[in-house]
């Protein structure tokens, strides 16, 4: 294994900006792993961290193919981590809607840009990402729907769910999508959990990539299969919202399963306890989002359901 900094922008007052990736083997850029893009992204940084530690080992036993490398990023935006904030820290601004990025633009177009000029030339591509809203999820693989997806290649993961979603606007500026475009073969992997450290969710999510990593010839690796992944379009997802604000009580976890009719979870008004609203499940299914934090927001989507196949 070798440290290489990827990019840097020197600082006048404080630590330079780095970012730092670790790369395994050496010949054709095979897969490249990348974690926290956001200053919240603690398990995504983890689950990097537990994967390079599991590499490490494998490549000083010779697993690692001839002619492959492989190149894992545990985080692309460190400041915000020290800041505690989850988007770029003087602007507010998403590294992860600045892609291709742009060397002469702002700060997190150049950050963007620096690391697509290094990343873009991988064959495979994995984000641990995390989505927009605060909550939990099953673990699944998430692929763009761009023309160019390969929904056989991401089973390979053996995870739960691959979830198929059609770009909105917004979604064109993403590592993701212009990965995809620049002909990378590209996943969004999410694991349970985003601002605090899930060990289980995360020892899952590294499985499941070097089981991929050993399906493409990359490495020599005999792990648990994982499951046979069921094809799900994100637009299926049945959401739950809030019908009014207040304190948000949960009775499920991410990835139950519930039976129509269920109490899911209720919001309380926070100054006299209250019931406001019950939430009750729909349909039978599988929990795929759920809110994880105290304050429930009026039409705010809290629980997501994937139905029960028929």
């Amino acid at each position: 294994m070798r440290e290489e900094v990827l990019f840097r922008i020197n600082a006048l007052y404080r630590d330079d900006f780095r970012v730092n990736g670790f790369i395994f083997g050496e010949g054709e850029e095979s897969i490249c792993i990348i974690g926290s893009m956001r200053g919240n992204e603690y398990q995504q940084i983890y689950t990097c961290s537990r994967l390079i530690r599991q590499l490490m080992r494998m490549e000083e036993q010779g697993r690692i193919k001839k002619g492959k490398q492989i190149l894992v990023i545990p985080c692309a935006n460190p400041y915000s981590v020290n800041t505690k904030k989850r988007f770029w820290t003087i602007d507010n601004t998403d590294i992860n809607r600045m892609f291709p990025g742009y060397n002469e633009g702002e700060t997190t177009q150049r950050i963007a840009d620096g690391i697509f000029q290094k990343i873009k030339g991988y064959r495979y591509g994995v984000q641990m990402a995390s989505f927009y809203m605060p909550g939990n999820f099953v673990p699944q693989v998430r692929m763009m729907k761009t023309g160019r997806e390969d929904v056989e290649l991401a089973k390979s993961f053996g995870l739960p769910y691959v979830v198929l979603h059609n770009p909105r606007p917004f979604d064109t500026a993403t590592l993701n999508y212009n990965w995809q475009i620049w002909d990378t073969d590209a996943f969004s992997l999410y694991t349970t959990s985003t601002g605090s450290i899930d060990k289980d969710s995360a020892a899952q999510a590294c499985a499941a990539i070097l089981n991929f990593m050993s399906k493409q010839d990359i490495l020599e690796h005999r792990g648990y299969e994982g499951y046979i992944s069921r094809v799900v379009e994100s637009s299926s997802f049945i959401s739950l919202r809030a019908e009014h604000s207040g304190f948000f009580e949960s009775h499920v976890r991410a990835g139950a399963h519930v039976c129509a009719g269920d109490e899911l979870a209720v919001i309380t008004d926070p100054y006299t306890a209250e019931v406001r609203q019950t939430l009750t499940a729909p349909v039978d299914g599988i929990i795929a989002f759920l809110h994880d934090e105290t304050l429930a927001y009026q039409y705010t989507a809290m629980i997501k359901l994937i139905a029960d196949e028929e």
